[in-house]
């Protein structure tokens, strides 16, 4: 008798659970009132993309340049007003991380193929060798087709206070490592104002730069240092959309 009573009152409660608790459910999805922290997935945050700053505080903004592009055309910050784009520092003849950065750029390329208002630009650190013709064969062998990604040289000094004292991304002369120069490998993200901005990392600071020498394909490199092209490609998509 009791294991009687047990089924029955067993499926009065299953019975009463459907009645109350299932059109509230299917109610719910009905109004699109889900949201992902409902979710197995877990609790979604929105992005939020910090302003990067200086030692004193102020937001970063990148300083004024003008070089020369792979078109033999003058190209300054000012034409990357009203557009996102990315920056790095890299050289043709790089054996080493220059080609996997390429060819990330290239799927981020891809990516905002139909977007005018995103762009990269790319400054070589060795200027005295590539030249407008080199850089646009360089171009052409990556297949290099935005019109507003700018391989750019220019006046070494100039390029290099804007890899060291303006975007903080090391470069330099070293005949002792690969290629005989050394830099950071990392991208900068630039907003449509022209501030560098990032999104944070998982103790709250700006990550600052974005990883441009791991192959988003490959996830981690041989270091064990994660990809962030994939995290750039969001981070793109919210400041074009701001």
């Amino acid at each position: 008798m009791n294991k009687k009573y047990t089924y029955v009152w067993v499926s009065l409660i299953i019975l009463v659970f459907g009645i109350i608790f299932i059109p509230r459910i299917i109610n719910r999805i009905k109004q699109g009132t889900i949201v992902e922290s409902d979710r197995m997935s877990g609790t979604a945050s929105p992005i939020y993309l910090e302003y990067v700053k200086d030692s004193k505080g102020n937001k970063r903004k990148v300083p004024a340049f003008e070089f020369i592009n792979q078109d033999s055309l003058v190209i300054s910050n000012a034409d990357y007003l009203g557009k996102v784009y990315v920056v790095e520092f890299f050289f043709t003849t790089c054996p080493t991380i220059c080609p996997i950065m390429t060819d990330n750029l290239i799927s981020i390329q891809d990516e905002f193929k139909d977007s005018d208002a995103f762009g990269v630009a790319s400054f070589t650190i060795n200027p005295r060798y590539d030249t407008p013709k080199v850089l646009k064969e360089y171009a052409e062998k990556y297949g290099i087709t935005d019109l507003d990604w700018h391989l750019l040289t220019g006046d070494r000094e100039a390029v290099y206070n804007l890899a060291n004292n303006g975007f903080y991304l090391g470069a330099e002369e070293n005949d002792k490592v690969a290629g005989g120069f050394e830099h950071s490998g990392m991208f900068a993200l630039v907003d449509k104002q022209g501030y560098i901005r990032s999104r944070k990392d998982k103790f709250g600071n700006p990550i600052i730069y974005y990883r441009g020498m791991v192959a988003e394909e490959k996830g981690v490199n041989k270091d064990g240092e994660k990809e962030q092209i994939s995290i750039l490609k969001q981070d793109i998509k919210k400041l074009l959309e701001e």
